[in-house]
């Protein structure tokens, strides 16, 4: 951006300046000692395209006839200029107050001025070689020459007489504390100078360097102190000038040359405030330049180069708080401010281009990471480059490049495939032959042989455009500037074409406002992006799509602030209306896409592409934080960025596991993202601020491109991948469900063809899906089949997915795979990793090996197999060699277990004996040890059983020891002696084991009848007991006695009821059994017998025990009811204190889960003074009665679960239990029911109808209660229940007043 000070005169010029940090304005004085004060603010700058700027404020300054101002410094503590002049006066003069005032003077003239970076000191360099220090309120702190004292009085007086002549210098340079400072100074005697560092407190000399050819007096320290860089002058030596860094201790440190002419001079060196860019002014006989340095990774970069008229006088300073903004001015009062950005040299196909002065090297990332100053190979053009655009579609690459003499460069470069044949090659680029050209900034291509560029504001300034056709009108304002290219000479593949090209303007289009970036469209031909100041964007249409070319505004797309990092990615079809998205970083470091922010704290962001169309799939975004993050472009179209990466500010926790994180930290602070490798490689290069490339392989990129590999077909590509990168085999099988992957094994093993590849995947698989499990964070969309599968069995007709996947790649090995060693170990492999391992089988196949070695035939499939002992080998190195060993066994080849044996290592000692002892026994019985040693008990019983009589109480024996087998050792029997044996000990098995119906009815089966009614009488099955005995034919006195003693038992038992069947049936006692049926309840059932035998005694004895039976009930349903009310009321009472301190704990933000139980059961205690637990005056209780037979009481007891403690934790839930547990249980209806019946039929209906009465209110209230106790959720639930309780009970209504 431009402005002018329109000067007063047209002879004047300006001499010196300074700058007001507080208030960003400029001072400049000039050669007729006028001080003109200007504003240059941002928004200033950023709207003054094409407007006149505001007209400086000027004063001038009152000195004496040929006295002019040589040094202006701005003071912060005074708020005012300090003002040298050659004379010697110092002034000081308050801006806002327009107020001069002499502060001193100094012998000599004031050659220059410098204060400290705090502003407490001033250091003054006179024109008679004196350094003054002064305080900021004029006091002399101390004064020294600059030069080394001499002992020659003549030589001392014609040095004053040289320094007469005041001309300005450059000041001291002050450290970034201000400790120390530096100046350079001549030496007697010599054309040397010498570097000097002085001490800020004492003055007195800390270090001086060696005598070396400085040129002038230019030191400049930078600001972290690290550095003081100087110019030195080698025209002596027929060098060019080198630009020398010096420490603090005066000892040179590194240089390097500034590869300019020997005529070329240095005038100016400044740091930028980050100490990161270096720039000087370097004077040519035919123009000034100003040259912009970069330090990275041990070599210096020249990365700017600004060219000027060689009397337009340029001059330069950097911004005291911006590092990339640089203010120059001329000596006509022109001055110009650069904003600078740092663009990221690498192109969509990975081809990283670094500018270095005239030179970019050229590095395919793609290829190898090269880190600079290294490079493939270099490209060299005939002056500095400024501006640079790569194009690369359908194999053709070509470079754009615009240089500092405002000339265009053009070189087409060979397929990328071809590179590495150029490595180490230097291309020498011919200038493009052109017509009306100019400096271009924001170089973009259209198609292959047409590209934009922008020509700014203010170029006419710069030295090469004398002779151009722009008008007046046209040099003041912005504009597009559209070119076609055609090239004189044929492309030869392989070869770069430096040279032919021509260049002509095809399209103007002016534009009243800055152009900020420019991209071209992905998604139209000929098409690009221009962005303007504040974010507006046109799309451009080149001339040769309409009839003048357009610019077309889309105020949709437009950016909240101008974003100079702009990018355009293709996102394929979401529906939308536009199938890309606008990118752009503003100076925030907030990250737009379209209207939207998406990120406030981005530091950089590049573009992945995973698709065959190079549709965007993935935005890599780095924080200023170190975090990268790797978002879907999926979630940006859909809005859900938000709920998945938050503000992508984490929070990290210790707990936080590396599959639960979705960023991640980069190891080195302020490293910036470089770019990416698309496809298959997945990296993301990082350049670190040393400059070295980091590259980094996100697991997120790394199964998204294994997934696509996959979903392609090419499954060789996906298992190098994951090898590679180490992620888990299972993907490949996962991915899409293992059914699925069943049908594709014989084409992956295909594809593969490597039996190693395929062993490491054979030996990796599991039964675990780690696409739900292990990968579930990285994957962001999930397969439908896949999660079906994943929540259904992983058994599918019986088969796992380990033994499936395994039994397919099997098959598809022998189909696929011609015979060789290595597949036929890879066979075995597949065998030993099923689940459980299908040792046999595999030692089957190595049976068949050693067979083949011991036939010595000359079998030409011999060759094809390896050998027996490789084969052993390879199975103990997979499996247990306990288990080998066995399987071995269990093929009943002694010699093979042998081999196995001693292959594993086991002493001789424990297994010779044991296969010597095998050795020599029948066959039968050798699997029948063997089966017994390997716990194959069903084959044991199999071999013992066909090895006759002699074993047969081996084969009973078997069966003792392993009960189970008793069903087998049945069907293998035939004999009717042996089937009884092994009944009897079937049966005396389960009477041990206590089943003693099983155990009667298999002793009836082989007529042990005896046992049979032992093991029913101990069942306590009377029935059976008699039946058997009837069997037996016991006589009738036995059978009497018997019925008796089943009679008492059934008493203990408390089994009245059954008792008094046997009394009937068996042993003729009416009386007895009428009380037991009494006992029993069962109350119709003993009025009627007593009825049939006429027996009134036992009448009488019915009605008396019915009557005293409903009082007691009456007594227990009304205690009962009572008892209800008081669990109801207590929970209640409960549950209201416990909603109450839950919703006091929600208010604070606190969980429930977090109050401490004892805090609610104190509080829950202290809310009510009642007692629900009393156990009252009766033994019996509502709660406790149970059905028929079990006691006296008629409800059933419900199991004991211990007292209920008040206060306590789980008391809530303890009384829901006990009003669940008072619930009639069946058995007590049943009594009632028969109860009620007895009564009417005695007359006792009053009787009756009051037991119906309590009993039914005691029924209904109960359930009442517990539905109550349910529905009881809130705290006016908890209100509306008790009062509705209360109010059934008979209560007033209250109103509940909690304290």
């Amino acid at each position: 951006m431009s402005s002018n000070l329109q000067l007063q005169s047209e002879t004047e010029v300006i001499r010196c300046t300074a700058f007001d940090i507080e208030q960003n304005r400029f001072f400049f004085a000039s050669s007729a000692n006028f001080i003109y004060t200007t504003h240059l603010s941002s928004s200033q700058i950023d709207e003054s395209c094409g407007k006149p700027s505001a007209s400086p404020l000027i004063e001038a300054v009152d000195l004496d006839a040929g006295d002019s101002i040589t040094s202006l410094e701005y003071l912060m503590e005074k708020e005012a200029l300090i003002i040298g002049t050659l004379s010697g006066a110092l002034l000081l003069y308050n801006v806002d107050d327009n107020v001069m005032e002499v502060v001193g003077r100094v012998e000599g003239g004031v050659k220059s001025l410098s204060p400290s970076p705090d502003g407490d000191l001033l250091c003054i360099i006179t024109g008679v070689g004196q350094m003054l220090v002064m305080t900021h309120d004029w006091d002399l702190l101390y004064e020294t020459t600059l030069e080394d004292p001499v002992e020659d009085a003549d030589l001392v007086a014609g040095d004053r007489l040289l320094h007469s002549e005041c001309q300005p210098g450059s000041p001291a340079t002050w450290r970034g504390d201000g400790k120390f400072f530096a100046t350079v100074s001549s030496t007697h005697n010599s054309l040397h100078k010498k570097l000097k560092v002085w001490e800020r407190d004492t003055g007195n000399l800390h270090s001086v360097s060696e005598p070396k050819s400085f040129m002038g007096e230019i030191v400049e320290w930078m600001p972290s102190g690290a550095k003081i860089a100087t110019v030195c002058d080698h025209k002596e030596e027929g060098r060019c000038l080198s630009i020398n860094f010096f420490e603090r201790n005066g000892l040179e440190r590194s240089s390097f040359s500034v590869n300019e002419g020997i005529d070329a001079t240095i005038e100016n060196l400044k740091w930028n405030c980050n100490s990161d860019l270096l720039a000087a002014i370097v004077r040519r006989e035919t123009y000034d330049s100003i040259k912009i340095w970069l330090f990275s990774n041990n070599h210096w970069y020249l990365k700017q180069e600004i060219r000027y008229l060689k009397q337009e006088g340029v001059r330069f300073m950097w911004d005291p708080v911006k590092p990339l903004q640089l203010i120059c001015w001329t000596l006509e009062g022109l001055i110009t401010v650069y904003n600078f950005i740092w663009i990221t040299a690498v192109t969509d196909n990975s081809v990283a281009l670094v500018v270095d002065g005239s030179k970019i090297l050229v590095t395919p990332l793609s290829l190898s990471v090269i880190p600079p100053p290294m490079y493939l190979f270099e490209l060299e053009f005939p002056c500095s480059v400024r501006e640079t655009s790569f194009w690369s579609k359908n194999s053709k690459n070509r470079l754009a490049v615009s240089l500092s003499d405002g000339s265009l460069s053009v070189v087409e470069l060979p397929n990328l495939d071809t590179w590495e044949e150029l490595e180490g090659k230097v291309f020498g680029i011919e200038l493009c032959i052109s017509e009306d050209l100019t400096s271009f900034l924001h170089l973009t291509w259209l198609d292959s042989h047409v590209f934009l560029g922008v020509v700014p504001i203010g170029f006419a300034h710069h030295g090469h455009l004398s002779n151009t056709s722009y008008s007046k009108t046209e040099l003041s304002s912005n504009h597009l500037q559209e070119l076609e290219l055609v090239c004189s000479e044929d492309h030869v593949p392989g070869l770069v074409t430096c040279s032919g090209w021509h260049a002509k303007i095809s399209n103007k289009l002016s534009l009243e406002r800055t152009v900020i970036a420019v991209a071209s469209n992905p998604v139209k031909t000929r098409s690009a992006f221009v962005q303007l100041n504040g974010g507006n964007i046109f799309e451009y249409s080149s001339k040769l799509d309409t009839t003048a070319g357009s610019l077309q505004e889309h105020n949709d797309l437009r950016f909240s602030s101008s974003c100079p990092w702009m990018s355009v990615a293709p996102v394929g079809d979401f529906g939308l209306s536009k199938p890309f998205l606008l990118f752009g970083i503003d100076n925030n470091s907030r990250l737009h896409v379209n209207q939207n922010v998406l990120c406030n704290n981005c530091s950089s962001f590049s573009l992945y592409s995973n698709s065959t169309n190079q549709v965007i799939t993935h935005l890599i975004l780095g924080t200023k934080q170190d975090f990268l993050f790797v978002v879907d472009i999926r979630d940006i179209m859909l809005g859900q960025t938000e709920a998945k990466y938050g503000n992508f500010v984490p929070v990290i926790s210790r707990r936080m596991s590396e599959e639960e994180k979705k960023f991640i930290q980069i190891w080195e602070k302020g490293s910036k993202i470089l770019g990416v490798v698309h496809g298959d490689e997945s990296v993301v290069i990082l350049q670190t601020i040393r400059g070295n490339l980091e590259s980094i392989y996100p697991r997120k990129l790394v199964l998204e491109s294994i997934i696509n590999a996959l979903v392609q077909g090419r499954f060789k590509d996906a298992l190098l991948m994951v090898r590679r990168h180490r992620i888990d085999f299972n993907v490949i099988v996962d991915h899409g469900g293992w059914q699925a992957f069943l049908q594709l094994a014989t084409e992956f093993v295909r594809q593969v063809d490597n039996l190693s590849y395929i062993t490491e995947f054979v030996c990796s698989l599991k039964d675990d899906n780690v696409m739900e499990t292990l990968y579930k964070s990285h994957i962001s969309y999930t397969n439908e089949a896949n999660s079906k599968e994943s929540r259904g069995s992983l058994v599918l007709g019986g088969h796992s997915k380990v033994n499936s996947v395994l039994l397919a790649v099997r098959k598809a090995l022998e189909e696929q795979i011609v015979e060789s060693p290595a597949r036929e170990l890879c066979i075995l492999t597949t065998l030993a990793r099923t689940d459980p391992p299908s040792l046999e089988e595999a030692l089957e196949r190595v049976k068949v090996i050693r067979e083949m070695e011991l036939s010595d035939c000359d079998d030409p499939k011999r060759k094809h197999f390896p050998s027996a002992e490789e084969s052993l080998k390879h199975l103990l190195w997979l499996s247990e060699s306990e288990a080998v060993y066995e399987a071995a066994l269990g093929l009943y080849d002694l010699n093979l277990a042998a081999i196995v044996a001693l292959n594993s290592q086991q002493d001789p000692k424990e297994f010779l004996p044991f296969l010597q002892e095998l050795e020599v026994l029948p066959s039968l019985i050798m699997r029948y040890k063997i089966d017994l040693k390997l716990r194959r008990f069903e084959k044991a019983l199999k071999h013992i059983a066909a090895a006759g009589d002699a074993y047969f109480e081996d084969f009973i024996n078997l069966m003792k020891k392993n009960p189970e087998l008793f069903s087998l050792g049945l069907q293998l029997v035939t004999d009717s002696a042996k089937r009884t044996q092994v009944l009897e000990a079937w049966g005396d098995h389960l009477s041990d084991i206590k089943c003693f119906e099983d155990a009667a009815t298999t002793y009836i089966c082989c007529s042990s009848l005896e046992k049979a009614l032992k093991a029913y009488r101990s069942s306590n099955n009377w029935s059976g007991v008699l039946t058997v005995a009837g069997l037996i034919k016991l006589g009738k006195e036995e059978i009497l006695q018997l019925a008796h003693e089943l009679c008492e038992e059934l008493q203990t038992l408390g089994k009245p009821g059954e008792a008094a069947k046997i009394a009937f049936d068996y042993c003729g006692d009416v009386k007895n059994g009428i009380n037991l049926l009494i006992s029993a309840r069962e109350w119709e059932e003993a009025m009627r017998i007593a009825l049939m035998h006429r027996r009134e005694d036992s009448v009488s004895h019915v009605k008396t025990g019915a009557v005293e039976c409903a009082a007691t009930l009456i007594a227990e349903y009304e205690e009962g009811l009572e008892k209800v009310g008081k669990y109801l009321a207590r929970y209640l009472a409960v549950r209201q204190r416990r909603l109450l301190l839950a919703a006091k704990l929600q208010s604070n933000e606190r969980s429930v889960n977090e109050l401490d139980d004892d805090t609610v059961s104190e509080a829950s205690s202290s809310f009510s003074g009642m007692s629900a637990y009393s156990t009252g005056t009766r033994k019996s209780s509502a709660a406790s009665m149970s059905s028929s037979g079990t006691s006296k009481r008629g409800v059933r007891r419900q199991k004991k679960k211990g007292k209920i403690r008040a206060g306590s934790p789980d008391e809530e839930m303890a009384l829901v239990d006990h009003l669940k547990g008072m619930s009639l249980a069946g058995g007590a209806a049943r009594e009632l029911r028969s109860l009620l019946a007895c009564l009417v039929m005695i007359g006792k209906e009053d009787t009756a109808r009051k037991l119906h009465r309590v009993g039914e209110n005691f029924q209904l209230s109960q359930i009442a209660a517990v539905k109550i106790a349910e529905d009881a959720m809130s705290f006016r639930g908890v209100l509306l229940a008790v009062q509705g309780f209360w109010c059934s009970l008979g209560g007033v209504p209250f109103i509940w007043q909690p304290s």
